[in-house]
Protein backbone atom coordinates (compact mmCIF):
# COMPACT_ATOMS: atom_id res chain seq x y z
CA UNK A 1 0.00 0.00 0.00
CA UNK A 2 3.11 2.19 0.54
CA UNK A 3 4.17 1.39 -2.66
CA UNK A 4 1.19 2.80 -4.47
CA UNK A 5 0.97 5.45 -2.32
CA UNK A 6 4.68 6.71 -2.91
CA UNK A 7 4.25 6.06 -6.61
CA UNK A 8 0.97 7.92 -7.24
CA UNK A 9 2.68 10.90 -4.73
CA UNK A 10 6.02 10.77 -7.40
CA UNK A 11 3.35 10.99 -10.30
CA UNK A 12 1.33 13.73 -8.94
CA UNK A 13 4.28 15.50 -8.11
CA UNK A 14 5.88 15.12 -11.53
CA UNK A 15 2.56 16.36 -12.74
CA UNK A 16 2.69 19.52 -11.25
CA UNK A 17 6.60 20.68 -12.05
CA UNK A 18 5.68 19.61 -16.06
CA UNK A 19 2.71 22.58 -15.20
CA UNK A 20 5.30 24.66 -13.40
CA UNK A 21 7.67 24.39 -16.37
CA UNK A 22 4.66 25.20 -19.28
CA UNK A 23 3.56 28.06 -17.11
CA UNK A 24 7.01 29.82 -16.60
CA UNK A 25 7.95 29.09 -20.85
CA UNK A 26 4.20 30.61 -21.28
CA UNK A 27 5.29 33.74 -19.46
CA UNK A 28 8.78 34.15 -21.10
CA UNK A 29 7.38 33.45 -24.48
CA UNK A 30 4.75 36.94 -23.89
CA UNK A 31 7.30 38.71 -22.61
CA UNK A 32 9.57 38.28 -25.40
CA UNK A 33 6.84 38.62 -27.78
CA UNK A 34 5.61 41.63 -26.21
CA UNK A 35 9.00 43.47 -26.18
CA UNK A 36 8.88 42.56 -29.69
CA UNK A 37 5.99 44.49 -30.41
CA UNK A 38 6.76 47.70 -28.78
CA UNK A 39 10.09 47.70 -30.65
CA UNK A 40 8.43 47.25 -33.80
CA UNK A 41 5.93 49.86 -32.46
CA UNK A 42 9.17 52.14 -31.63
CA UNK A 43 10.90 51.50 -35.19
CA UNK A 44 8.11 52.23 -36.87
CA UNK A 45 7.69 55.53 -35.11
CA UNK A 46 11.45 56.25 -35.56
CA UNK A 47 10.99 55.64 -39.29
CA UNK A 48 7.99 57.67 -39.78
CA UNK A 49 9.56 60.96 -38.19
CA UNK A 50 12.60 60.27 -40.32
CA UNK A 51 10.62 59.50 -43.76
CA UNK A 52 7.46 61.72 -43.67
CA UNK A 53 4.94 61.19 -45.39
CA UNK A 54 2.82 63.56 -48.07
CA UNK A 55 -0.20 62.63 -47.56
CA UNK A 56 -1.09 65.34 -45.15
CA UNK A 57 0.29 67.81 -47.54
CA UNK A 58 -2.14 66.86 -49.96
CA UNK A 59 -4.79 67.37 -47.61
CA UNK A 60 -3.97 70.66 -46.58
CA UNK A 61 -3.59 71.69 -50.32
CA UNK A 62 -7.27 70.25 -51.04
CA UNK A 63 -8.91 72.03 -48.37
CA UNK A 64 -7.10 75.14 -49.64
CA UNK A 65 -8.57 75.30 -53.28
CA UNK A 66 -11.71 77.34 -53.62
CA UNK A 67 -15.24 75.17 -54.29
CA UNK A 68 -16.19 75.79 -57.84
CA UNK A 69 -19.84 74.94 -57.24
CA UNK A 70 -20.60 78.53 -55.68
CA UNK A 71 -21.86 80.95 -58.49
Amino acid sequence: MKTLLLAFSIFVLLNLQGCTVVAIADAAASTVIGVGKVAVKGTVAVVDAAIPDDDDDDEDQEDDEPDNDEE
